[in-house]
């Protein structure tokens, strides 16, 4: 596929955003024996990815947590606000966002995430403007990796799939596009993206 692709469709979370929570976790749930319940009942539950998918606000996700993880309402609301704090920016991806958008490349973003949490990004960063179009799982009520939404992304912004490469940290969401006919990155840092990027990217 070399010299092929011309647009670079980016994750958010993982890829462009730090995402830990396994740290979130560590800070609310100090028995070490205990974490990983506490994680699988705040993140790995349906009511999360309802959340991801726009189908639950949060104010009915913080009703339904509140029994679950056993805590009560504000530590619930102080959860889900290191969730927002805890999404910093990856320098060195922001760096290769800022690279691709002066040389002219095309670049996309699609994400599952919560309304809400995208709202509060949308504020605290500026790097939203290297990206000339974005899909966010709770907005559209989709998600990776159904073969919906990788079909609304290029339908939307008029993408050939055969000239765009898709950037993500979850191997379920690569696969996803490739069945959709992006070609992919699976990302595991930023020099390694950079890198494979520049044995697909085609030199208009």
């Amino acid at each position: 596929m070399a010299g092929t692709v011309r647009n670079v469709i980016f994750d958010l979370g993982g890829v462009v955003l730090d995402w830990n929570p396994d740290h979130i976790v560590s800070r609310f749930q100090p028995v070490v024996e205990l974490r990983a319940s506490f994680k699988a009942a705040l993140f790995g539950h349906a009511d999360w990815r309802m959340f991801d998918r726009g189908t639950l606000t949060e104010s009915e996700l913080i009703e339904r947590l509140e029994p679950r993880v056993g805590r009560p309402r504000q530590e619930v609301i102080a959860i889900l606000d290191a969730v927002r704090d805890s999404l910093v920016e990856k320098p060195e991806t922001v760096q290769l966002l800022r690279a691709l958008q002066a040389r002219g490349t095309p670049l996309y973003c699609l994400s599952n995430m919560p309304a809400t949490v995208y709202t509060h990004l949308r504020r605290r960063h500026n790097f939203w403007d290297a990206f000339s179009g974005i899909v966010i799982s709770g907005e559209v009520k989709m998600m990776k990796p159904e073969p919906a939404v990788f079909t609304h992304l290029l339908d939307t912004f008029n993408l050939r799939p055969e000239e765009s490469v898709f950037i993500d940290d979850v191997l379920a969401n690569i696969d996803g596009a490739r069945k959709s006919g992006l070609h992919t990155i699976w990302f595991e840092d930023a020099a390694q993206c950079r890198r494979e990027l520049e044995q697909v990217l085609r030199a208009d």
